[in-house]
């Protein structure tokens, strides 16, 4: 058993004095302590109180303050389970807690400690910078703190703010990494409120959700307003939800229809790569052009952009053809038909479909400037009509299928060539490397 005797003598000042004591003998008798060690820690106004616990320890202490005239007392008692019979391999760590006041006066804890060790056979002092409490420029008296001030937790006010400097000191690849973090965690949002509608959908009897439902990002819903009301979305809707309740699956799973709007908002679109229309095999589609989910094979056209991406910029092949990295840092991979049937390669075209996506090339023209498309094949390059060349980029290329990418898809180093223009426009170019 460890024993904490604790003696605070003023608002920032604790004495804290350490004490080993062994169990009983048989005969009934205690054992003498082994070890003992003192240490003084000083604690700014308003700061909370640091304790020295063993390591590899958890404790919890109980501490009831006590009022006695002109000295404030309190003594700390922790019972510890050693996970070592060794007493030199116990030393003595800081942990930082945060305290509960109870109704009753007595204060609660519990110490999660690091595994980080200090020397305790000698004593040490530590000063601890913290703001006053109170407003700004104002101190307050040290005579006026209490103990159980000491050890409640610190106000919004009162709190220790981060320097911007742990910020600032960041390099531009963490920066990047960080926000696209924040943009996966975003695209993942949406998806997740597409599969709630779904499941309440079905709870209420029905067997799927009404299409438009399940566009949900904000941008793109205000971008596109009313586009889905137009009579041939209603048709396409009814010929969609049909296909959802037939006896043949189609693709990518409904909650995925729109991921490629989800991914990438309507505001944050610097690229376009355009494709044709979902993968058609179990477990590929996943509402982006030419990307597959993680685990599944890469398909020979994926492969092949791949294979340029390393010619052209350097990057080295991915073990998976996931390629959401892309889509959220501003690549909208749209693919002309959003929706097939098992199996039966552009079973959805001339749906609808086509329209839509057209709506949205158009719209990107439209609302926005120095947008770069990618347009590999004949039937992407067939979108080129619809793009005002004045205020966009335009790279043609073959498609990157098997037939084709022999034939002027390898080489024409698209993705440096986008990154050109992107740092022309002073913004970030895109990260590659997935």
């Amino acid at each position: 058993m460890w024993v904490f005797r604790v003696l605070t003598q003023g608002p920032s000042c604790v004495d804290v004095t350490q004490r080993e004591r062994r169990s009983p003998s048989r005969d009934g008798r205690s054992m003498p302590p082994t070890r003992s060690s003192k240490c003084l820690v000083r604690l700014g106004a308003g700061q909370t109180v640091l304790s020295w616990l063993p390591a590899r320890f958890n404790a919890v202490e109980r501490r009831t303050p006590t009022e006695t005239a002109g000295t404030r007392q309190a003594c700390l008692k922790i019972n510890c389970i050693s996970t070592s019979d060794k007493p030199s391999q116990l030393g003595l760590t800081r942990a930082r807690a945060k305290c509960e006041a109870e109704d009753s006066g007595s204060l609660t804890r519990t110490f999660a400690v690091p595994p980080k060790r200090h020397d305790t056979s000698r004593e040490c002092a530590y000063a601890l910078d913290a703001p006053r409490p109170g407003r700004r420029g104002e101190e307050m008296a040290a005579s006026a703190k209490t103990l159980t001030e000491l050890f409640r937790p610190l106000s919004p006010s009162t709190k220790i703010p981060i320097p911007k400097s742990s910020f600032s000191a960041r390099t531009p690849e963490q920066k990047k990494t960080t926000e696209t973090n924040k943009a996966l965690a975003r695209s993942n949002r949406d998806t997740r409120i597409c599969t709630d509608r779904i499941e309440k959908s079905r709870a209420e009897g029905m067997e799927h959700a009404k299409l438009e439902e399940l566009l949900v990002e904000e941008t793109w819903s205000e971008a596109l307003a009313g586009e889905l009301q137009k009579p041939y979305a209603k048709n396409l809707c009814r010929f969609v939800e049909r296909e959802m309740r037939g006896s043949v699956p189609i693709y990518p799973p409904p909650h995925l229809i729109f991921d490629a709007l989800h991914r990438t908002p309507f505001h944050q679109v610097k690229a376009v790569i355009i494709g044709q229309d979902p993968y058609h095999g179990p477990g590929q589609a996943m509402g982006l052009a030419f990307s597959v989910p993680e685990g599944i094979k890469v398909p020979s056209s994926l492969v092949n952009i791949l294979k340029e991406l390393r010619q052209d910029v350097g990057c080295s092949l991915p073990s998976h053809g996931n390629l959401e990295r892309w889509a959220v840092q501003g690549v909208l991979l749209l693919n002309a038909v959003l929706t097939v049937r098992r199996h039966q390669a552009n079973s959805h075209a001339k749906k609808g479909w086509e329209l839509f996506t057209d709506a949205i090339i158009q719209t990107i023209s439209q609302k926005k400037t120095g947008v770069v498309f990618l347009l590999w094949g004949n039937s992407a390059q067939a979108k080129s009509r619809l793009i005002d060349e004045s205020k966009h980029h335009i790279l043609r290329a073959a498609h990157p299928s098997g037939l084709s990418a022999n034939r002027g898809f390898f080489g024409c180093r698209h993705f440096s060539q986008t990154n050109q223009i992107l740092e022309k426009l002073n913004l970030s170019p895109i990260d590659w490397q997935l």
